[in-house]
């Protein structure tokens, strides 16, 4: 993936994907984390859009209370939000 799709992978996940904390939603751009998770899929994409999404979420790690702790992103996102990233692959990796 050149330097223009990973940009253009990091902008579609940053607009649609967000975390979701006690009912509230965080948008992967707002919260930093769409460029690392975009790298993670580019990185996992010729094993599917399926299975890079479920690895990728996994892989990236989400610093909370101020740094001290980290949790997978998988463990933030709704369910319908880890389809959403396997359509936005689908759609970039043709």
């Amino acid at each position: 993936m050149d330097a223009a799709d990973l940009h253009d992978l990091t902008s579609a996940i940053g607009d649609r994907l967000y975390l979701q904390v006690s009912g509230w939603h965080l948008y992967l751009k707002d919260a930093g984390l769409a460029e690392a998770l975009a790298i993670e899929c580019s990185a996992l994409v010729d094993q599917g859009a399926e299975i890079a999404a479920r690895q990728a979420v996994e892989r990236v790690q989400v610093p909370i209370g101020g740094g001290s702790s980290r949790l997978p992103l998988a463990r933030l996102l709704p369910s319908s939000q880890l389809s959403d990233l396997e359509q936005i692959l689908e759609d970039h990796c043709r």
